[in-house]
């Protein structure tokens, strides 16, 4: 090689620069036809996929949905962020953030009555996000004194326990001399459902009272579709 020559960068650098340049020309639009929501993948050409989606968190089998907070939009955000990152773990962290900062303020507006968002819009958000994050105990893995399919949220006023295949959570709520912990789900409704409570003295253990509740979220689930 010519001493002078600038030095020919790896094959890993090249890669990395070309994933790099790949995201930032990706972009998804939404829209509706005959009352049905599409989302598609316009880089590729191709309608973002509902199935993997559900592999990962099971909140809404029957769409995608955008412009509130709820289970569609939670599916929304699930299934984006896969597509765009395709890493299950960070998107496990973060689709309930994207969902509440992005994906309910998307409306289908203009002549074309769509949306769109970008892989620069997409990364600007994640950052903000991450940057937001609370730090928990166990960072954000299955909570220790629950299964597997349950993992710790980071809140800056409450501790909450997420379930990874359904849209159900575990709230704790401090009142006076006693925490109150709510198994609840948010569906499609702009605030979270209760389906069922504890009450418990702050000077005791809670762990059981939160495994009991874990265990009613799975009665509550037909046998069929359970996961776990």
């Amino acid at each position: 090689m010519n001493a002078n020559e600038p030095p020919t960068p790896s094959e890993g650098v090249q890669s990395e620069q070309f994933a790099q340049n790949y995201r930032k020309t990706v972009e998804y639009v939404g829209f509706r036809v005959d009352g049905n929501t599409v989302v598609l993948n316009l880089s590729e050409h191709r309608r973002l996929s509902l199935k993997r989606s559900l592999q990962l968190v099971n909140h809404s089998p029957g769409g995608f949905e955008w412009g509130y907070i709820g289970s569609g939009p939670a599916q929304l955000a699930c299934a984006l962020l896969l597509d765009y990152y395709d890493d299950e773990q960070f998107v496990r962290e973060h689709y309930i953030e994207f969902q509440n900062q992005v994906i309910s303020h998307l409306e289908c507006v203009g002549p074309a009555e769509c949306w769109h968002l970008t892989g620069e819009e997409i990364d600007a958000a994640l950052r903000a996000i991450t940057d937001d994050v609370v730090p928990v105990p166990d960072g954000g893995l299955p909570a220790p004194s629950l299964p597997e399919n349950w993992r710790t949220v980071s809140r800056p006023d409450r501790q909450v326990f997420q379930r990874n295949d359904r849209d159900h959570y575990i709230v704790l709520g401090e009142g006076v001399g006693e925490w109150l912990i709510i198994l609840c789900s948010q569906g499609d409704q702009a605030y979270p459902a209760p389906l069922a409570s504890r009450t418990v003295r702050v000077d005791t253990d809670i762990d059981q009272a939160i495994r009991d509740l874990a265990e009613e979220s799975n009665d509550l689930i037909p046998p069929t579709m359970r996961e776990d």
